[in-house]
């Protein structure tokens, strides 16, 4: 038989997204009942094209660019909410909106109360 937290998933969504996007990636996360994140700037390239520059006469190619690294774990929100706020707020239509990632997590545990799997979310 399964216990209670056996039935209820922890989920991880991982989300790259335009750095100027993050304000409304927050706002819809919020909307939907998920305002717990964690942020990186992060670096990468995908399908958004390199850019040439000039500087001090010589040219340079950037084609890493900069992006906005949002994690968020899930137990109690279904992860399509989660997943279509975090498309909502990050849309802009042009090559670069980035990529979302759902990943199963195996356990989770609180450091201040010791609390263990949905719980410890």
């Amino acid at each position: 038989m399964m216990t209670e937290n056996e039935e209820r998933e922890i989920k991880m969504i991982v989300a790259m997204v335009r750095p100027d996007k993050l304000g409304d990636v927050k706002q819809s996360l919020a909307e939907v009942g998920a305002p717990s994140l964690t942020v990186s700037n992060v670096s990468g390239r995908g399908s958004q094209p390199a850019k040439k520059g000039q500087w001090r006469g010589e040219e340079y190619v950037v084609d890493l660019h900069q992006k906005v690294k949002i994690e968020c774990v899930v137990a109690d929100i279904p992860v399509e909410d989660v997943v279509g706020a975090i498309k909502e707020g990050a849309h802009t239509g042009e090559p670069g909106d980035g990529k979302i990632f759902v990943l199963d997590v195996e356990d989770a545990v609180q450091v201040r109360t010791g609390e263990r799997g949905p719980d410890a979310v």
